[in-house]
């Protein structure tokens, strides 16, 4: 909806006295998300009173992508597209791809937007399961517990295995922002006692799924990167740890060997 350079400034006040660091840049979304005056207003109360602001839009940006993200769905994080650039360095058109712990769908969303492949998605959360079929086929989004939830069909078959596993230790989710401790669900951050309990669940059934060759991208903190690539070498795969300082982001690599030891480095 239209709105005067004074209703958004009106806003940007609001916003700012609310703690909102980028208060123009969001009142600007805000305003070009409303329909009307009544959901402007209600938009910006939501916003105020803390409510994330994808949220508050319906949306977040992904790599360039505009990802419908719902209420109690995992936000994608901007780090996170430095896995799916990883992601993209080895998959080829008519590649099988996975995203796993999908949440809303962004990380099979941004790699079938750039290579075109057979994606496959799935999520425990009903919420995100739902999400994610707006923003990818609906057909191709299923709900389940990690593999448990993919078709009979693909195992052994997967070419590149994404999964954006929870990985804040138990512990740590009272120090993380507001915005992600009070509304986003906690199943989406919880990693357990390390951070790391989805991840050695992936990690052990990776080799099953993966075809020979076959990757596995993980995304995780600096501090667990080290004990994460063991996690995969042991569950019998070749793993790195690459990173971007920039983004702040560490993805462990993994890959299940054609043949031969694994433990090395990938390409090594």
């Amino acid at each position: 909806m239209a709105v005067s350079s004074f209703e958004l400034d009106g806003i940007v006040e609001r916003l700012r006295a609310s703690g909102c660091v980028f208060a123009e840049d969001e009142a600007a979304l805000i305003a070009g998300s409303a329909r009307d005056a009544a959901e402007l207003d209600a938009m910006v109360e939501q916003r105020v009173g803390g409510e994330p602001l994808e949220y508050v839009v319906g949306w977040a940006s992904f790599r360039g992508l505009r990802i419908a993200v719902d209420p109690g769905v995992f936000i994608p994080r901007r780090r996170t597209e430095f896995l799916v650039g990883e992601a993209l360095r080895v998959t080829v058109a008519g590649s099988v791809v996975v995203d796993l712990c999908c949440g809303a769908g962004a990380l099979g969303a941004a790699v079938a937007a750039e290579r075109e492949v057979s994606l496959y998605a799935a999520d425990i959360e009903p919420a995100a399961v739902q999400c994610a079929r707006r923003n990818l086929s609906p057909e191709s989004v299923y709900e389940g517990d990690l593999f448990d939830a993919l078709p009979v069909q693909l195992r052994g078959q997967v070419d590149v295995l994404l999964a954006n596993v929870p990985y804040v230790p138990t512990d740590e989710i009272r120090l993380l922002p507001s915005e992600a401790r009070l509304y986003e669900p906690h199943v989406t951050l919880d990693g357990g006692a390390d951070g790391l309990a989805v991840l050695r669940r992936v990690a052990a059934g990776a080799a099953e799924w993966l075809i020979p060759g076959g990757h596995l991208f993980v995304e995780v903190s600096e501090s667990q990167a080290p004990t994460a690539r063991a996690v995969m070498v042991s569950a019998g795969l070749v793993a790195e740890v690459v990173t971007d300082d920039d983004l702040g982001a560490n993805v462990v690599h993994g890959i299940r060997p054609a043949a031969g030891r694994a433990g090395d480095t990938p390409g090594g």
